[in-house]
């Protein structure tokens, strides 16, 4: 114990402290005004020339005069150029870079560059058209058709598999939720709610809103009636229900006191949980 209380007790340990300190410091400051501002090249800029327009041999040149690189990074077709010459290039013309920095070109091709149509049919509306972008093809007209499931493509204007050029327009046929056909309504009375969404679905219609009423006669949740009372609706049309809720009994006595009922309490509650967990069948 000695040792280290005369270790602690030394101006050496102190003065050999406050010279690693004064180093540290020294070292991160030199590496911040000198060292890292040289090896980046922070006091150095070049401002990037405009090479579109240009044939590539002429664009590869001005670049290199200038001090960057390039590299091609795509081709197109564009009938405003001649083929060979320069359309885009990234970072962008008067743009303050490093020195040999990277610029990206995108060069007019004589041939059109060729992509293969995918597939939307029955594809949701949204995922078509981010299908679309992906392949580098462009949405074109959209019409509405008879169809069971809403916003899904029913049809396509060039057909899955063919071989087009990249930006072709291609329309799409896009279902509205309805049906070609007349479908039978079914008896839906005395049925649970989930078990009448099942129904529906089977029979190709879906619930529209759904509203409660309270009822002393039937368990909560049990449909009481629907709108519109008809035997046959378009396929995919919605029914709107009436459902039963629980009815609050309350009674008062004699003495004027309000005595709330409670029979039937935990299936009561259990009821109300299915009611607030149900989901939004509005579609």
């Amino acid at each position: 114990m000695d040792w280290i209380r005369h270790l602690l007790t030394s101006k050496y340990l102190y003065l050999a402290l406050t010279v690693i300190v004064a180093a540290g410091a020294l070292t991160v400051y030199a590496l911040d005004r000198w060292i890292m501002p040289s090896y980046t090249n922070y006091f150095e800029g070049l401002t990037v020339p405009d090479v579109t327009k240009l044939p590539l041999e002429e664009a590869e040149a001005t670049l290199e005069l200038y001090g960057l690189r390039h590299e091609i990074l795509d081709q197109r077709t564009h009938s405003a150029y001649p083929a060979g010459y320069i359309i885009d290039q990234a970072p962008a013309p008067r743009q303050i870079v490093k020195p040999n920095r990277k610029v990206y070109l995108t060069i007019n091709t004589a041939e059109p560059q060729m992509v293969v149509v995918p597939n939307l049919v029955d594809m949701s509306y949204r995922n078509a058209r981010i299908q679309l972008e992906n392949y580098g093809l462009n949405l074109g007209t959209l019409s509405n058709e008879s169809g069971r499931f809403r916003n899904t493509v029913l049809r396509q204007s060039i057909a899955a598999g063919d071989t087009v050029e990249l930006g072709t327009v291609i329309d799409l046929a896009i279902s509205d939720g309805l049906g070609s056909r007349m479908v039978q309504v079914p008896d839906l009375t005395g049925l649970r709610l989930p078990e009448a969404s099942q129904r529906l679905r089977e029979a190709g219609l879906r619930i529209g809103e759904v509203h409660f009423q309270p009822s002393r006669d039937v368990l909560p949740n049990t449909v009481l009636s629907w709108f519109p009372e008809v035997e046959e609706l378009r396929e995919g049309e919605p029914l709107n229900l009436t459902v039963s809720e629980r009815h609050n009994v309350q009674e008062e006595e004699e003495s004027g006191v309000i005595i709330d009922a409670e029979e039937d309490s935990d299936q009561s509650d259990a009821d109300d949980t299915v009611r607030e967990t149900l989901p939004n069948f509005n579609q």
